[in-house]
């Protein structure tokens, strides 16, 4: 069996601990599936993403560690390149044998179930890299996808050297939320609301009770960008336990 850490916020430990990891990341093929990164005999390499994903999570990381049978079907490569179609265990030989582990990921397309999980950890969250490997002295790329919101000195670098296309009128987003008709194209729209305040929080109440508790997390994410009562109100009752 070969073993894998999969990096995810602390928010979703328990969900995940129940019912598994839901395929929600975009595979290089455009499909659906799981990211993780095989368990090397370095504890930093193993949760070098802790840092680099922090940016784009609000809250606390942990890491879930899994195994899968050697044959599991996998892609494994660095973020930036086409992957390979190998196994699990291949995926795991390839990182070890790797001069420099740093950027490499492995996808698995499918849902990892809860029997394969076999125990969720906290994990420091400084730890890893930002940007880019040996990103440290070069000049910060401002792209929306390696630009965050909120980030050290964002805004002013942002103001120097404007990039980010105007967000789409909320009109717009919203009759697509409207007509989303999985789980997968509501949270997707969600996430481009979040991208500034919007404002009308209870336009979103009908959500809260969403079954799929993706939606639910997602929206409860988005509504910190949002102002006003009904938006606390909306949180607060996100953020009941589940009986």
């Amino acid at each position: 069996m070969a073993e894998f850490v999969h990096i995810t916020g602390d928010r979703a430990a328990r969900r995940i601990g129940r019912t598994g990891i839901a395929a929600r990341s975009h595979g290089h093929d455009g499909g659906r599936g799981v990211y993780c990164m095989p368990v090397l005999p370095s504890f930093t390499l193993t949760h070098q993403w802790v840092r680099e994903l922090r940016r784009w999570h609000s809250g606390v990381l942990v890491a879930v560690q899994l195994r899968l049978p050697d044959a599991e079907p996998v892609t494994f490569g660095r973020y930036h390149l086409p992957p390979q179609q190998v196994t699990a265990a291949q995926a795991v030989a390839m990182a070890r044998a790797v001069a420099d582990p740093r950027g490499y990921e492995v996808f698995v397309p499918r849902p990892v179930h809860a029997t394969e999980i076999r125990r969720i950890r906290d994990v420091p969250q400084g730890i890893g890299w930002r940007y880019v490997p040996d990103a440290h002295g070069r000049r910060p790329c401002l792209c929306p996808a390696c630009d965050t919101r909120g980030g050290y000195k964002a805004d002013r670098l942002r103001r120097r050297t404007p990039y980010d296309d105007p967000p789409r009128p909320k009109a717009t987003l919203m009759a697509e939320l409207r007509a989303a008709s999985s789980a997968e194209e509501i949270c997707d729209v969600l996430g481009e609301l979040g991208r500034a305040r919007r404002g009308g929080a209870e336009e979103l109440a009908y959500l809260a009770d969403h079954p799929d508790p993706d939606v639910r997390e997602t929206l409860d994410s988005v509504l910190r960008v949002y102002r006003g009562r009904e938006a606390r109100r909306l949180r607060e009752r996100l953020q009941v336990p589940d009986s």
